[in-house]
């Protein structure tokens, strides 16, 4: 193998730069050429490659987001457009490739592989920690203190003047920033779609606070937990609560940017040096993950969300603590 390339696609998240770095300075150490594959899989079909050097890394380990840029691409899911990444894959050189993505991108590679030839090796980048084969993903750790601060700012609001706040956080149909992030901010209540969420349940635990002179409550949502999200939940609720002002901040796509954390840098650091060593090897539609510390590898078909389990522990905690 004499020349590989690195795309990230899907959703940014905020570590993928050192993802990014670790992959090409590794790749060069072993004597390798790199392509930085610019747009996601987009790009790739486009043809849009640059020529990576050590260099072209330097002062990117701090930097959320992802240099390569990004994107969700439906031509990629056609045989049409497989095979035109395939002829420009060939035509550039590529012989092997290192993806930074989630379950999508994950799957795209598998697809691209079979149709190609070209092996493939996957970085697990999301906040929303979902994916089988890693008990972290790139930018979950991120994502979490950036929900924590912002819900200690909000709670200095919600206790001055005696308020009932809903914070929806990100995760799409997993409750893994909702219930740590809840956690970690002292949360009343953490309301997530593994859990079967009960408004008549949430109205007692506040009438219960009340009592014991509580003046102010924090709410996290996961924002897949019901439709309408956050705002629909806070209607019922306040129906029956009609004693407490309400208000319902939505943190939105702030939980994907910013400077990663130090966890997500080295994280990002160990599995970039991991998966490129991997595809040297001869490693195949794989995904390079963490568990209890050390790297594993797992196929790309089994790293599919909803394989991973909320930790009920760690529910049942929450309810203890809020109590």
């Amino acid at each position: 193998m004499k020349k590989i390339g690195v795309l990230t696609s899907g959703g940014d998240a905020p570590g993928m730069n050192a993802a990014i770095r670790a992959v090409v300075r590794t790749a060069i150490y072993h004597g390798l050429e790199v392509v930085g594959i610019r747009g996601g899989y987009e790009g790739f079909i486009d043809g849009n490659f640059i020529p990576m050097e050590a260099g072209s890394v330097s002062d990117i380990i701090q930097r959320g987001g992802t240099i390569l840029k990004t994107s969700r691409s439906e031509r990629f899911r056609t045989k049409e457009g497989l095979l035109e990444a395939k002829r420009k894959a060939v035509e550039a050189g590529i012989e092997g490739m290192v993806l930074i993505g989630g379950d999508g991108t994950f799957k795209g590679a598998r697809e691209f592989s079979e149709i190609s030839g070209i092996h493939s090796i996957g970085i697990p980048g999301t906040i929303d920690n979902d994916l089988f084969g890693t008990d972290y993903t790139i930018g979950y750790d991120t994502a979490l203190n950036t929900v924590i601060e912002a819900v200690d700012k909000i709670r200095d609001t919600a206790s001055s003047h005696h308020r009932l706040f809903f914070v929806e956080v990100m995760g799409r149909d997993a409750g893994f920033i909702a219930l740590n992030s809840g956690i970690g901010s002292g949360a009343e209540e953490i309301l997530i779609p593994e859990a079967k969420t009960s408004i008549d349940d949430v109205v007692q635990r506040i009438e219960a606070g009340r009592k014991r002179n509580k003046s102010s409550f924090i709410i996290i949502v996961a924002e897949g937990d019901m439709p309408g999200g956050a705002y629909e939940i806070a209607k019922q609720v306040t129906e029956k609560c009609a004693y407490f002002e309400s208000r319902v901040t939505v943190i939105g796509h702030m939980q994907r940017g910013g400077t990663p954390t130090c966890f997500d840098r080295i994280l990002a650091s160990r599995l970039g040096v991991a998966a490129t060593e991997a595809l040297i090897e001869g490693r195949a539609n794989e995904m390079a993950g963490l568990i209890n510390h050390q790297i594993v590898f797992t196929p790309f078909t089994k790293t599919r969300k909803h394989l991973v389990d909320i930790n009920e522990g760690l529910l049942n905690m929450a309810h203890i603590l809020s109590s």
